[in-house]
């Protein structure tokens, strides 16, 4: 009897072992994680690509404008983001290629802070636009895998 209370307890024991060991966040775990956001949305598979992020996660965007100012154009929560998103990818087909310029790991690995470059071309009533920008975002390590806490994109004329 007493040791199945110690196997009881040390399966209990074990998801929270576990889940310790895997909350250090690695850069190419990281690296995979951005790449997982940009093919479902590419794919728009919308569902998958909102999954990535945290419940409280809030995306702003803003642009440069040519004498280098930065211009805020709003911030979206979750909610507010995915329902904006499903309205205009109904009028437009999204393509983007996202580049990762740099990874920050936090010494306790417990989040990292992404900076990439954005390449969107948006194609509506046969014609296509180019749109270039900069990305930030912080992924968190979660019980669940990476998440992001949200996003601040910037844009500006492609060069």
């Amino acid at each position: 009897m007493k040791s199945r209370v110690i196997l009881l307890a040390l399966a209990l024991a074990a998801p929270g072992l576990s889940w310790a060991a895997a909350a250090r966040l690695t850069e190419p775990e990281v690296r995979a994680f951005v790449e997982r956001q940009s093919r479902a949305w590419n794919a728009r598979e919308l569902s998958a690509y909102f999954a990535t992020f945290t419940p409280k996660a809030t995306f702003t965007d803003r642009g440069r404008a040519k004498d280098g100012r930065v211009v805020p154009y709003g911030t979206s929560t979750l909610v507010e983001a995915e329902r904006q998103t499903r309205r205009s990818l109904g009028r437009s087909k999204v393509r983007e290629t996202t580049t990762v310029r740099t990874i920050r790991l936090a010494p306790d690995g417990r989040s990292a802070q992404v900076a990439s470059d954005e390449l969107t071309l948006i194609t509506e009533d046969g014609h296509v636009r180019k749109v270039c920008g900069e990305r930030e975002q912080t992924v968190v390590a979660t019980p669940r895998g990476p998440r992001s806490t949200g996003q601040v994109d910037t844009i500006f004329e492609c060069r």
